[in-house]
């Protein structure tokens, strides 16, 4: 993969989150955090992403569909808006302002953006175990050339 700090990758794509995937795989940061985990599912309109984190790691990134969320720990969901309002505030300040972090968007947008596919509230509970591993996933978008569809 090219340079995913200069190189323009829009959002949403694979691309978009391959290249995050890239930059925490190599952030010492990230695996000071801890141990992760997870497949998380994120929603970003009618498009589905897949990623998977195995212990200090993002192992895998992947288009999916609506049926690929019965095979995640939970999944993060957001209007397109919502989405590119999130990455936009990230990239401005170098990391999500306190109104723009995953657990305050998932307390203030009504309905919350967590949600597990099956019901299974130990799954979807990894969310909140690994959250701030998953807001350094996220944070590190400010480092990218993000452009929007």
């Amino acid at each position: 993969m090219s340079d995913p700090v200069s190189t323009a990758l829009t959002f949403p794509s694979v691309e978009w989150f391959q290249a995050l995937q890239e930059l925490v795989n190599s952030d010492e940061e990230f695996r000071r955090l801890g141990n992760v985990d997870a497949i998380m599912g994120v929603k970003v309109g009618d498009k589905v992403y897949v990623i998977t984190f195995e212990a200090f790691e993002c192992t895998e990134v992947k288009e999916g569909t609506e049926y690929d969320l019965i095979d995640a720990d939970f999944f993060l969901e957001m209007t397109v808006e919502q989405w590119q309002d999130l990455v936009a505030n990230t990239r401005e300040n170098n990391g999500a302002d306190l109104n723009h972090t995953l657990n305050t968007l998932d307390l203030t947008i009504e309905g919350g953006i967590s949600d597990n596919a099956t019901g299974d509230q130990l799954r979807a509970d990894i969310f909140f175990r690994v959250n701030q591993s998953l807001q350094h996933f996220f944070d590190s978008s400010a480092r990218l050339n993000t452009v929007f569809e």
